[in-house]
């Protein structure tokens, strides 16, 4: 098993593990807040680590069949990993902080450069793992 396949399946275990530490907290809030309600971005921060936990498995699975070498499969697996991680504890942080509002309705570096390096980062990443699959099992 290759090094991007273990930090992937480490990075699903992670995660999962997260979404139900954060469910903990989650929990807490509901129980003692008057309103009966967790802060919006903990909430948020719970189901992006179950989301994010499955998104792992699938690369991980995905890589299993990459024609890539060792440096590319780990390149093209570490971006996407790195910026799943840095949403779910952006997200979690912004709850701890019980701030509801958008995250987004502010212009800051977050709403700007962050995203603009999260989207091509995970979508180049992820084109990437997706196509050593394609081209090892339908045309080789």
């Amino acid at each position: 098993m290759g090094l991007a396949i273990k930090l992937s399946l480490l990075a699903a275990g992670v995660f999962l593990l997260f979404g139900m530490l954060s469910g903990v907290i989650k929990y807490r809030y509901i129980m003692t807040s008057p309103s009966h309600n967790a802060p919006a971005y903990i909430d948020i921060a719970h189901r992006a680590s179950f989301l994010y936990s499955f998104a792992a498995l699938v690369i991980a699975k995905l890589l299993e069949y990459s024609p890539y070498s060792n440096f590319i499969q780990i390149l093209a697996t570490i971006i996407p990993l790195t910026f799943f991680t840095l949403t779910i504890v952006g997200y979690f942080i912004t709850g701890l902080q019980n701030q509801t509002d958008n995250l987004f309705s502010k212009r800051n570096f977050i709403s700007t450069w962050f995203m603009y390096l999260l989207i091509p980062g995970e979508i180049l990443g992820m084109l990437v793992i997706l196509w050593g699959f394609i081209s090892t099992q339908f045309f080789s």
